[in-house]
């Protein structure tokens, strides 16, 4: 088989997969013509089939389809040993019927169980191109053929793929009873607070020390709060230090007073002593 023609099945029963719910095993319903065709044209059939689809098989016939094949004679023994090497698929048909009215009932009218028709009967493929989600397969000119989807098949796609864009059944439900018990809360509108990073800061007052009363009471004025940490810390460490100086003050005025009382002592017993020397 050539790539081009592959590549084209395997996205054709990749549609069947991912819309319908085809699945390997794919199931293969054989006819009894096809049976003819695969002993005439010498083809292997079960190998054939399993390059078309893309995949693994399980072939199967109906006992409708045999019984065709035994009415036959002997001249088609081989197409009846092959059709005995596939599965028996249960048609329950008590007295036979012809092979295209049993396949048409056993895939019915929406191939409830996914099976591709592989079959050689022109109105057989008739009928089953108007049912959905039926792959069918045939031989022309020795080549086996998968047929391309039926108009049938491409609407339903189309519609099941709209259907699945829309809301549910069970989900308009849910949300009808959401709506019913919680009912939406509409939003006060009032007027809105200023920004707080753009409102300043309180000015915090410091009440001055309370004077004599007899000088009477003056008024308290408001001060301004000092801001910054680090000038208050630098005033306190002024007001230390001048407290430090004027505690050492009376020490140092004593020690100054001392050493003048020295040095008139000195002057005054200089003149004795250089009379003496006289």
């Amino acid at each position: 088989m050539r790539q081009k023609r592959a590549k084209a099945y395997r996205k054709l029963m990749a549609l069947y997969s991912m819309s319908f719910g085809f699945r390997q095993p794919y199931q293969v319903l054989v006819d009894s013509e096809m049976c003819k065709a695969a002993t005439d044209s010498k083809i292997e059939l079960a190998k054939q089939l399993n390059s078309v689809l893309q995949g693994d098989i399980k072939p199967m016939i109906t006992q409708c389809c045999i019984h065709e094949l035994y009415l036959l004679g002997k001249t088609q023994q081989p197409a009846v040993d092959l059709a005995k090497t596939f599965e028996r698929r249960k048609c329950n048909h008590r007295e036979p019927i012809p092979g295209d009215d049993c396949l048409t009932s056993v895939v019915g009218e929406t191939n409830k169980h996914r099976y591709v028709v592989a079959t050689q009967s022109h109105p057989l493929r008739v009928k089953l191109r108007s049912i959905p989600a039926v792959p069918i397969v045939h031989v022309n000119r020795s080549v086996m053929v998968l047929e391309p989807p039926s108009d049938a098949t491409i609407r339903t796609k189309e519609y099941s793929e709209e259907q699945a864009l829309h809301v549910s059944g069970t989900e308009q439900r849910s949300l009808a009873s959401s709506s019913t018990t919680e009912p939406p809360r509409k939003k006060k509108k009032g007027p809105k607070g200023p920004n707080p990073l753009s409102v300043k800061k309180k000015v915090e007052t410091i009440k001055p020390p309370a004077k004599d009363k007899g000088k009477g009471k003056e008024k308290e004025k408001p001060v301004a709060a000092v801001r910054n940490p680090v000038v208050g810390e630098k005033r306190k460490r002024d007001d230390a230090h001048e407290s430090d100086r004027t505690e050492q003050a009376p020490a140092d005025s004593q020690q100054e007073q001392s050493r003048r009382k020295k040095k008139r002592k000195r002057k005054a017993a200089e003149p004795i002593e250089r009379v003496a020397d006289t």
